[in-house]
Order: structure tokens, then C-alpha cells, then sequence
């Protein structure tokens, strides 16, 4: 199928737009098709057209009322889903914790058994070196 895209001086007949799925008639040779020159347009024979006005007012009926329905339920989930997320926002504030640079959150406390492995493990030049840093804290 040939694609002709809108503004384009075309023959008598029918053409169906593909981005909103309506039918156009051109009732003489040389009219130009409505639109921009985005809009994309496909010539369909008569008897197609003829077989197709039908169903697409079909689906039109049998969707109508689906369509009304998701509209409907969108217009009211969008203020309450917004009313959590601004309170859940709010939330996240206020029990967020302050920026600490090098600082590991996710590394768990020790327990009491971990605690002492830890100390037992400790490097005796390291635990020299600390106590002369308390020592010269406190004097």
C-alpha cells in the first residue's frame, strides 16, 4: 500500500488516515487531502470503504464506553495517588538520615560475639597507637 501524506493534491475516492483511523472522501481529482504533510493517508478502493465505515463505527460502539471508564478511573486515581505521594515524600524526609561521607550504613553492628573476634584480631601496633592517641587526649 502506498502511503500519501497530507496536503498532497490526490484522485477522487477514499483515503483512510492511519493516525486517527477515519476515513476521508475526495469527491474530485486534485483536491488535496487535510492536514499536515505528517499525517499519512492510504487510498482504499470503494467497496473496502463501504466494508469498512461499518466496522470502525463498531469498535467506536463496543469501545465507547471502556474508554469513559479508564478515563474516569484515571481522573480520580491521579489526586489520590498524589495525595500519598507528597505525604510518602514528606515520610522520606523526615526519616531520612543526614549525609555522612565515608560513613557505611549497610554494614550492620557487631554482636557480641563479633565484637570480640574483631578485638582479639585487633593489630598490637594499631592498639599502641591508640593508646598513646587517648593518652595525649587527655592531658
Amino acid at each position: 500500500m502506498k502511503t500519501i501524506n497530507g496536503g498532497t493534491a490526490v484522485k477522487g475516492g477514499y483515503y483512510l488516515s492511519k493516525s486517527n483511523w477515519e476515513i476521508f472522501p475526495v469527491a474530485n481529482d486534485g483536491e488535496k487531502l487535510p492536514g499536515a504533510a505528517s499525517e499519512h493517508y492510504v487510498h482504499v478502493p470503494t467497496a473496502a470503504a463501504l466494508a469498512l465505515m461499518p466496522v470502525l463505527g463498531g469498535l467506536m460502539v463496543v469501545f465507547l464506553p471502556f474508554i469513559g471508564m479508564y478515563l474516569t478511573a484515571k481522573a480520580v486515581a491521579r489526586p489520590v495517588a498524589g495525595m500519598f505521594g507528597r505525604s510518602a515524600q514528606d515520610l522520606g524526609a523526615t526519616i531520612t538520615p543526614g549525609w555522612a561521607p565515608g560513613a557505611a550504613h549497610l554494614t550492620g553492628k557487631a554482636t557480641g560475639e563479633k565484637a570480640a573476634e574483631e578485638a582479639k584480631a585487633e593489630d598490637p601496633k594499631l592498639a599502641e597507637l591508640a593508646r598513646e592517641v587517648e593518652e595525649k587526649r587527655k592531658s
